[in-house]
């Protein structure tokens, strides 16, 4: 606001000097050179005149009349000369007068229609972006009110119009637009964000929230696509299961639902406040679906307890996955979950398959081997601890044991 209130003075006192400045400034006028070089030249011509009508014969006494016309020069200058000049009586009060009248319109007109508070207001809510913003992303603080939303809106669309390559930037508007049901902001913030960085996770799984909510049966499929792709990563996030949930009892696929809510419990645990809300969803689409005990093609049951030597981590993932009964290393079907509390039971069907084609309904015999892994790559298994079901038959519940230590 400095630079504006500063650049706005300016442009007032050059203003004021185009009028000032003429004003003071003393014009000194020669009204008897000026009328003394007029009617030298008004006899030069007229002499001029005379002569050629003395040749053609028209003037009878051509000096008499150059006589007169000198007479007539004499008599219109008088006795005395004097220089006149023209100067206002007060220039500088006229010039005081002029420039407050320029200040007092000028400010004023801007102080009625310039918005001068919003613009005030504009600016310090700029400056509190960072705040704004850390606020939105803490997800164990305060939620936000609707005035901070709208204030953080204002910003980012600021600091996004100066720097229009900002993908985080794109991705906060995109979830307050969210917040706000604004599926055409939030729609727009997260197609410039992924266009920006096509790879990020987060903001793959912004946009399949906002193409969730969109009516259009293109945006739902794009949504599913991208929220499946999710999990190929094994990008572990309740909403990736909330939203498929979502997706699949709208279009009556309520066995899918089902499915999906059953993994989020197995992944927040029975100890978790929302153990009981996904319940009771699992409920409503069993009413929906008239069965009451509604199971996934080739649904395994699975309990899994640990040894009293085992240290659980602070921190990890329980990985699960289902082998031939060999015992073959390549799983055919697998799943990861929170670490939760144990004993505790899981279900694996046929929507953990790894492999293409084949399907875990599709084995006559199995083993189930357990894993909890504690630096989120499955790659390597250091310190990790295990644990390995005896050969299952089909359709049987499996029960492990974890006691191992790699």
């Amino acid at each position: 606001m400095t630079l504006f209130w500063i650049s706005t003075l300016v442009i007032v006192l050059f203003a004021a000097a185009l009028i000032i400045i003429p004003l003071v400034r003393k014009h000194v006028v020669n009204d008897v050179e000026r009328r003394d070089e007029l009617n030298k030249t008004i006899f030069r011509e007229r002499v001029a005149e005379l002569a050629v009508e003395d040749e053609e014969g028209i003037v009878v006494d051509k000096e008499e009349l150059i006589v007169d016309l000198k007479q007539a020069l004499l008599d219109d200058i008088p006795a005395e000369k004097q220089l006149a000049s023209t100067k206002l009586s007060s220039p500088i009060l006229v010039a005081i007068v002029s420039a407050v009248l320029l200040l007092g319109v000028s400010y004023g007109f801007y102080a009625k229609y310039g918005a001068i508070n919003e613009v005030k207001h504009w600016q310090e809510v700029s400056a509190n972006l960072p705040a704004l913003s850390k606020k939105l992303m803490d997800a164990n603080g305060q939620s936000m009110t609707e005035q901070e939303l709208n204030d953080l809106t204002l910003a980012l669309r600021t600091n996004l119009h100066k720097n229009s390559n900002d993908a985080t930037g794109w991705l906060l508007l995109g979830r307050i637009g969210l917040a706000n049901r604004d599926l055409q902001t939030a729609m727009g913030a997260m197609k410039r964000a992924r266009q920006l960085e096509p790879d990020n996770v987060d903001i793959q799984l912004g946009l399949a929230q906002a193409l969730t909510l969109s009516n259009d049966e293109v945006d739902q499929l794009e949504a599913e696509r991208l929220l499946h792709g999710l999990l190929r990563q094994d990008y572990v996030d309740l909403r990736v299961f909330s939203l498929l949930a979502f997706s699949a009892f709208e279009k009556q696929d309520y066995a899918g639902a089902i499915r999906y809510w059953r993994t989020m419990q197995q992944l927040i645990g029975p100890e978790d406040s929302r153990y009981e809300m996904l319940e009771r969803s699992i409920n409503s689409a069993r009413s929906k679906l008239g069965d009451t005990a509604v199971a996934a093609p080739g649904a395994l049951r699975i309990g899994i307890s640990v040894a009293d030597n085992v240290s659980l981590p602070e921190q990890g993932v329980l990985i699960v996955s289902v082998h031939r009964e060999d015992g073959s290393p390549m799983p055919i079907a697998a799943a990861r979950y929170g670490l939760g509390t144990f004993p505790r039971m899981i279900m694996i069907d046929d929507g953990n398959s790894m492999l293409e084609g084949v399907k875990l309904s599709s084995l006559d015999k199995l083993i189930v081997r357990a894993r909890i892994d504690t630096d989120g790559n499955v790659a390597t298994k250091d310190g990790d601890w295990y644990g390995e079901s005896a050969v299952t038959a089909k359709g049987e519940d499996v029960t492990l044991v974890i006691n191992g230590q790699y």
